[in-house]
């Protein structure tokens, strides 16, 4: 069974929520509310807030940096409180230069448009339309506008379509992908719905660096990112950690209450602390939106799926000063896996308050309850990696106890994010989140073919009958995180420094009771269930409590709008408390180290912008030194990366290439005679190729290619390990996705993922684990406030090996599952 949460790790985030669509000019005072790092810097603050009240009517100059027109004009219109409306065809293929504009809002949009033969119109209070100067004459039709907020997307905002040009997860300020030196995805909310991805691993499966494991789990999500297991610690919701427990309790995300499902590749303590150095996934929730938003939504498929989902948002109050939203699921389904319902409850309320338009809060919540069997079965390598005389074993066989099967799990979270912006210097953000969860987990599973025929091998005889156990944990940990940042943006000249000091903690505590035996033996060909099984005492009854505390500073340094700089460092201290309920003995581990991240990226005029990087990582490790009787020294993990975005000017295209060499250092192994010691490392080199683009209006196009060549233990005390993988790692990985949406509301899609062989998980499957290529489809069509689609994964229903197969065992990938779902917006 796979270990799914090794070691514990760290927390923290980016920033606050909120839609500022139509955002007016930020005026205001401190309101009651104090953060910690807010009142260590108060004296320095209260000048600067002073200074800016008092010369708040002077209007000061308002500046925009090069780029295309519309971003540029995007830039004005947020910063001058304005809406804006024009035809987007008036932007294709336009620049703009670096401007400080004037205060006036007329002379600004002049200064930006006059070289354009463009002219900014009134057309209502505080509202302008650009219009060509033949227009503004009456010399021609003007086409219907398309009204432009004047904050434009922000890291945590909707976005239209598949592209996403800002995220917050690899800085934690609200910052332009392309001016991040390092690798990040989005999976954006249309691009979840158009695929029909309900399960975060259906989410990733286009995004190159991320090995799915394609095998269904009712449990959880599992997943590695650049040769590392990604569910240790634990995905990341909103920036703050779903830290999982070093057993069973997996914290669970639902892809449709994900705005974006963000990947970030690569060492990433500098920000977050102890983490795996792979990288990292942040979800960002759905939140309120001062649009009205109504849906409903019916998904049925087959396995008996049935699913009702509603996603409902808007403003409270007639100022939009409150705004709401409610996102929630209810799924009832079978498996392909005989005897194994998956059954789940989801609901998500969120409320956001604006006293002012300098402050905002935003209360996001959740419950979620699954109640499932266990489609994880743990098949034998013989039937299904390797022929048996009795031939394979068939895809839906189940090898446990439907009566004492279960993975039954109860979670919930309630949190915050506070931000409060002094003036144009100065802004403080607080993010917190309290949860719980509880699992109660059994299965019965096999061990192994029981040899009948001994003086005849390979007598079908040997290859019916399989040992089995039971094992069960019973699981409940409780989460509390809390994140503190200060920000300051200060400009000299033609240099801008984006600072950001941060104060993160967190306190997890995990009780843990895990059981282990024998169970009656079952013919895997012709099961009979019903046998009785009984539950043994724990073999494990502890309870484990950590504590962390990161300090962190970062600069993004920006010069003459071409370079950007990014420096970072942090300090982290953690100790893990353990008491053994068994034998009344108690133990504590302290770890602390210091990590960081350099990277510099130039932005071409062109829209290319090439990059380099250099990022560590850190990993404590619970096991003792029986040398010295104290724990090892944490893992340590550090990363080289080059790399190459393409933004093509007037367009939403995007392109990026990135090579890495990526080292795990530190790593625990075991000599001959089975004793630990630290002299592991773990190397992964490789190249990640991403693009979206539109070739045609109507048509997405997503391609994906991972180059791994080299993914291997390079150092370790038992020899025999030297060369061989950690994680079962592809040399070759693609995929490919197209959409297209005909005027008449038709729309059509088709995908191909292809994984190349491997040999299994630390290389020790007794035979090569075969590639497969998968097709998936999508039909379509919306009409009124009406839209219907029919999604199939796997459309040729291939049988293939997509889990982490090994010296014991192995299991089938998922088979073809069709959905067909209609939504109603209104």
């Amino acid at each position: 069974m796979p270990p799914p949460c090794p070691a514990f790790s760290r927390l923290p985030s980016p920033t606050p929520p909120t839609d500022r669509s139509k955002t007016r000019p930020r005026r205001g005072s401190l309101t009651a509310w104090t953060f910690i790092a807010a009142a260590a810097l108060a004296p320095a603050l209260a000048p600067q807030t002073a200074r800016a009240q008092s010369t708040d009517a002077a209007r000061k100059p308002i500046r925009v940096p090069a780029g295309n027109l519309e971003d540029a004009l995007n830039s004005y219109a947020r910063q001058a409180g304005i809406t804006l409306s024009f035809d987007p065809t008036l932007m294709r293929g336009k620049q703009s230069d670096a401007l400080d504009a004037p205060a006036n809002v007329r002379d600004g949009l002049a200064a930006l448009l006059a070289r354009h033969r463009l002219q900014a119109v009134p057309v209502g209070d505080n509202s302008y339309a650009v219009r060509t100067l033949a227009e503004s004459s009456g010399a021609a039709t003007v086409l219907a506008p398309v009204v432009v907020t004047g904050a434009g997307e922000t890291a945590y905002s909707h976005v239209d379509g598949y592209v996403a040009r800002r995220s917050a997860t690899g800085t934690k300020t609200d910052s332009a992908l392309i001016e991040t030196p390092q690798s990040i995805s989005v999976v954006t909310a249309d691009r979840i719905a158009a695929m029909a991805a309900s399960r975060v691993t259906d989410a990733l499966a286009y995004t190159p660096g991320v090995k799915t494991f394609d095998g269904f789990d009712t449990r959880y999500d599992w997943l590695s990112i650049r040769g590392f297991d990604a569910y240790s610690p634990g995905f990341y919701q909103d920036g703050l950690l779903l830290r999982n427990n070093a057993g069973y309790s997996i914290w669970r995300v639902e892809g449709y209450g994900a705005e974006r499902i963000e990947v970030m590749r690569g060492p990433t303590s500098v920000l977050y602390g102890q983490n795996s150095p792979g990288g990292m996934v942040n979800v960002v929730s759905k939140r309120p939106t001062e649009e009205p938003l109504h849906e409903l939504q019916v998904q049925v498929g087959n396995y008996s799926q049935r699913q009702v989902a509603g996603d409902f948002a808007g403003p409270v109050d007639e100022a939009g000063k409150v705004l709401y939203r409610i996102t929630g699921i209810g799924l009832d389904s079978d498996t392909q896996v005989d005897h194994v319902k998956d059954k789940r409850f989801y609901i998500a309320p969120a409320l956001t308050l604006r006293p002012s338009s300098d402050t905002t809060l935003t209360l996001l919540s959740q419950v979620s309850q699954i109640r499932a069997g266990n489609s994880y079965g743990f098949l034998p390598v013989d039937g299904t990696l390797l022929s048996t005389p009795n031939g394979r074993i068939p895809t839906h066989t189940f090898v446990g106890e439907p009566d004492v099967d279960r993975y039954n799990q109860d979670q919930w979270n309630v949190g915050y994010q506070l931000e409060h912006r002094f003036n144009d210097v100065w802004t403080v953000r607080q993010n917190a989140r309290y949860g719980e969860i509880k699992t109660d987990y059994r299965q019965v599973y096999q061990s192994g073919f029981l040899t009948e025929d001994a003086d005849n091998p390979q007598s079908p005889a040997n290859y019916r009958q399989v040992g089995r156990v039971v094992f069960g944990s019973r699981e409940h940990g409780s989460l509390g995180t809390l994140d503190n940042q200060v920000q300051a943006k200060l400009r000299s000249g033609d240099w801008l420094h984006t600072v950001l000091v941060g104060l993160d903690l967190q306190r997890g505590r995990y009780q843990q009771k895990t059981f282990f035996g024998e169970a009656p033996s079952i013919d895997i060909f012709s099961p009979v269930y019903g046998q009785p099984v009984t539950l043994p005492d724990p073999y494990q009854d502890t309870t484990s409590t950590l504590t962390q505390t990161g300090l962190y500073l970062q600069d993004q340094i920006k010069w003459a709008d071409r370079w950007v700089a990014t420096l970072g460092g942090r300090y982290d201290r953690s100790v893990i408390d353990t008491d053994n309920h068994l034998d009344s003995s108690s133990s504590r581990q302290t770890d602390s180290k210091f990590t960081g991240r350099a990277g510099l990226v130039y932005l071409a005029p062109n829209g290319l912008a090439p990059y380099a990087s250099y990022s560590t990582s850190f990993l404590p490790i619970t096991t003792v030194d029986p040398k010295t009787n104290r724990p090892f020294k944490p893992e340590t993990g550090r990363q080289y990366e080059v790399g190459l975005r393409y933004q093509p000017p007037g367009t939403r295209d995007s392109y990026s290439i990135a090579l890495f060499d990526l080292r795990r250092q530190n790593v625990m192994t075991f000599d001959r005679e089975m004793v630990p010691v630290q002299t592991g490392e773990v190397m992964v080199r490789g190249m990640e190729l991403e693009m979206a683009m539109q070739p045609i209006t109507g048509m997405n196009l997503l391609l994906s290619y991972t180059w791994t060549p080299d993914a291997r233990v390079t150092k370790n005390a038992n020899p025999d390990k030297i060369g061989t993988q950690l994680t079962a790692t592809p040399r070759n990985q693609a995929s490919a996705w197209g959409d297209y949406r005909f005027a008449n509301g038709i729309k059509v899609g088709m995908g191909v993922r292809f994984v190349g062989a491997t040999d299994g998980a630390n290389s020790s499957a007794p035979a090569k684990v075969p590639a497969y290529t998968l097709f998936d489809a999508m039909l379509g069509y919306d009409f009124q406030h009406w839209s219907l689609a029919l999604n199939a994964r796997n459309l040729a229903d291939k049988v293939y090996l997509g889990r982490n197969c090994d010296s014991y065992n192995c299991g089938y990938g998922e088979r073809r599952r069709v959905m067909a779902t209609a939504t109603y917006r209104w």
